[in-house]
């Protein structure tokens, strides 16, 4: 069985935006696939019955709500999420009145994943969802089927992101890890941002989370490199 959490039809014709979602989903193992038109969706949904569809209510030869309707024709249990640049009462009222979720833009791709993948996990049966071993370093484990963290037994609440952030900690193992690569992997920068703070900031947030009174922090950093597991 394929260990992608999903598959999902993204459908956007601004190429920038499907871009970005096609490079975080896949991050996220997801299995991708875009499409720029209504035509070129309904015929991948035909030949490939995606998990969930991902559809700009907006499109160039129709409307994503349409859409939607003609892709939960074809594939019932198709989960539905609609990216809208409008958040006016009618139409996110319209959005859900058969779709699952709406987002609407401009968006945190963070927000984009969890939303998928809570749909996923409302709308297909728990015995299709893969399961993982865990992934573990010292006393930290992570369920990467239930996104959950526990340090020595108990629970750990994270964001999107903090979890992002130490799975891919977690993957490297004791290495050190510059925080280049920590922006293009967790926050998909092709180019570091010379002022960014956003990694010594969420850093920050994972030590006071992982944090218990009277050990040592979980969290290494060595200056002017990056930071690791310790």
């Amino acid at each position: 069985m394929s260990t992608a959490p999903g598959t999902v039809l993204v459908v956007e014709d601004e190429p920038s935006i499907a871009d970005v979602l096609t490079i975080a989903l896949r991050y996220h193992r997801f299995e991708v696939m875009t499409a720029g038109t209504v035509r070129e969706a309904l015929a991948l949904a035909e030949r490939t019955r995606p998990d969930v569809a991902l559809l700009d209510v907006m499109l160039p030869d129709g409307d994503g709500r349409a859409l939607g309707r003609e892709l939960r024709a074809l594939q019932p249990r198709l989960a539905l999420v609609f990216l809208t640049a409008r958040d006016s009462p009618a139409e996110i009222v319209g959005a859900l009145g058969f779709g699952d979720d709406y987002i609407t833009k401009p968006f945190n791709i963070d927000e984009v994943i969890a939303r998928i993948t809570a749909v996923l996990r409302r709308t297909r049966p728990a015995d299709v969802l893969p399961q993982r071993p865990p992934l573990r370093h010292g006393d930290l484990e992570l369920d990467e089927t239930t996104y959950s963290v526990h340090r020595a037994g108990r629970t750990v609440e994270l964001t999107p992101t903090e979890y992002a952030l130490l799975r891919f900690l977690v993957r490297n193992g004791g290495r050190i890890v510059p925080k280049e690569q920590l922006l293009r992997h967790v926050w998909q920068y092709e180019h570091t941002p010379p002022e960014s703070t956003v990694v010594e900031t969420y850093i920050s947030y994972l030590r006071r989370k992982l944090h218990i009174p009277g050990e040592a922090p979980v969290i290494t950093t060595r200056r002017g490199v990056g930071y690791g597991l310790a």
